[in-house]
């Protein structure tokens, strides 16, 4: 599977520059542009409720091959106006996917090359595939070893990437379990143990928001981090750059308006990897809609 560090466009939801969220996004965009990363939005997603961008987008497998998922989310089962027609979107894009009646989130797939990390949350969606079943579909559509792994049950949404990201090199980054729930991180551990090295975040204290620090967006060699108006903002922040010496971190700050809303900023982008013409390099900057 293509991972982050292969990944060089952003896409975004028009939405997330809208008055409650465009300091955030201009935030991104601006360190996307400086850095000559290029980005577009989304077309048909003009609504403020569509700030987010990964979980019905689909996933990339190869360059040429995308797998779309059925987004039916519990969590948006009685609202409806928070999904976009995604055909339509897709169809803008003049991209060919292979379609998936299997429901599942773009947020629940962590890609690790030969290897996809996600919640054991598919088998409360899926309840109609028998277990092996499920995963043997999900192996040969992604390509990709699936390692499953607890869903938090704090979580709603029971997504992977709030848990644990792709370091590369078989190696994981994983949540810092170790300060508020020790039972579920050994459960993680022995899923994780048999096929990857664990690294972990520690804060020496309970947020309810760490989830959103480990939620950034990685793009190639770079990581953009979310950072909010706490304290462990700084220390996060370290951690990460710590863990991906590879990588120049950014800081991208106002992000408290999207994370007050479910999700931070892996969620409302789609990253992927493109044949990106000679003078694609950056964009203008978005106005205020």
């Amino acid at each position: 599977m293509i991972t982050n560090f292969e990944t060089n466009k952003v896409y975004f939801a028009k939405g997330m520059t809208t008055e409650r969220y465009v300091d955030a996004a201009g935030c991104l965009l601006g360190t996307l542009h400086n850095y000559n990363i290029p980005w577009n939005f989304l077309q048909l997603t003009t609504s403020p409720l569509h700030i987010w961008a990964r979980d019905y987008m689909p996933v990339q497998v190869s360059k040429e091959k995308f797998v779309r998922f059925n987004y039916s989310p519990d969590y948006l089962k009685d609202y409806p106006n928070y999904k976009p027609d995604t055909s339509a979107i897709l169809s803008a894009l003049g991209i060919h996917v292979i379609s998936s009646d299997i429901i599942m989130d773009g947020g629940n797939v962590v890609s690790c090359g030969d290897k996809v990390i996600m919640t054991d949350k598919i088998f409360r969606e899926n309840p109609h595939h028998e277990h092996n079943v499920l995963i043997d579909a999900l192996s040969q559509l992604l390509e990709a070893e699936i390692v499953l792994i607890p869903e938090d049950a704090y979580d709603e949404y029971g997504h992977a990437d709030g848990m644990v990201r792709y370091m590369g090199e078989g190696r994981v980054l994983l949540n810092n379990y170790f300060d508020f729930d020790k039972a579920l991180r050994k459960r993680i551990f022995a899923t994780l143990r048999p096929h990857f090295e664990i690294t972990e975040l520690h804060y020496g204290t309970y947020t309810d928001r760490s989830w959103a620090y480990l939620n950034f967006l990685h793009v190639g060699h770079h990581i953009f981090i979310p950072m909010m108006e706490d304290k462990l903002g700084e220390t996060a922040f370290k951690q990460i750059a710590d863990a991906f010496p590879q990588c120049k971190c950014h800081p991208i700050h106002h992000c408290e308006s999207i994370v007050r809303e479910g999700g931070a900023l892996n969620c409302s982008t789609w990253n992927i990897l493109v044949d990106l013409p000679s003078e694609e390099t950056s964009q203008e900057l978005p106005k205020k809609v």
